[in-house]
């Protein structure tokens, strides 16, 4: 039997299908799932090695899509949009790729359907392996080993929301040893056969994930795609702009 991704259900209406990103859980789209929640059915999942779900030792975005198909399925979600932020977006694409006929709209947050080259989360693993030797006893010192390896209080945040107790110590949800071994998957990316799907890709004014370089290939991959830029914001536009990111999106999704 394969295994399933732990997810919440909110709300009635179209369904809305959110999709977080790289060391993160379904509770990092929280600010846009209780806005659309309102009006729509919000589906937010915990990517495999994430969160609640299963951990593997395959993390490529085949699994990843496959695994969120299969959740769609077991839902019997005849028609529903698709949100994903960062490698989140990356898998909200793949998903595209295998769902076209029962997609309405593709919303991208800051992230291109490319491979990227350099290593962006060098300091973040050095933060997280670190703590996972140190075993420490409380959230902030868990922080603060974090702190001596990331400079970001808002990434250090961010991942803290990622730590539990296990009866024993602090620990990652995320399987560390697991991301770090796919991490070339992660950053990488397969083009896929291209979609007719209506594609909006939102960019983060100072964020260096979607570039103008980038347009050509995403150009091959979406036929339909169009791109809105939120001014004075970062990779997590989502959370420092969520007011403007979910007008951007309404308007979009109708």
């Amino acid at each position: 039997m394969s295994l399933q991704l732990n997810y919440k259900l909110e709300g009635e209406g179209h369904t809305i299908v959110l999709i977080h990103g790289l060391f993160g859980n379904l509770d990092n789209l929280g600010l846009l799932a209780r806005d659309l929640k309102q009006d729509h059915q919000v589906l937010s999942i915990d990517l495999r090695n994430h969160g609640l779900s299963f951990h593997a030792e395959l993390h490529n975005y085949q699994a990843q899509a496959e695994d969120v198909c299969q959740l769609i399925n077991h839902l019997n979600l005849e028609r529903f949009t698709l949100i994903g932020h960062s490698m989140g977006g990356k898998v909200a694409m793949k998903v595209t790729e295998l769902m076209q006929e029962r997609i309405d709209k593709l919303v991208v947050l800051d992230m291109a359907p490319v491979a990227y080259s350099q290593n962006r989360h060098q300091n973040v693993f050095a933060g997280i392996t670190a703590v996972e030797s140190a075993r420490p006893a409380s959230r902030q010192a868990a922080l603060g080993i974090l702190a001596q390896h990331i400079e970001l209080e808002g990434v250090r945040q961010f991942l803290g929301k990622s730590l539990y107790n296990n009866g024993e110590h602090l620990a990652w949800r995320f399987n560390v040893s697991n991301l770090l071994g796919n991490y070339q998957h992660i950053m990488g990316w397969e083009p896929i056969q291209r979609v007719e799907t209506a594609t909006l890709f939102i960019k983060g004014a100072n964020s260096d994930y979607l570039l103008s370089e980038h347009q050509a290939q995403i150009q091959a991959q979406f036929s339909q795609a169009k791109a809105h830029i939120i001014a004075n914001t970062g990779h997590w536009l989502h959370a420092e702009k969520p007011d403007e990111v979910l007008r951007v999106i309404r308007k979009f999704i109708g």
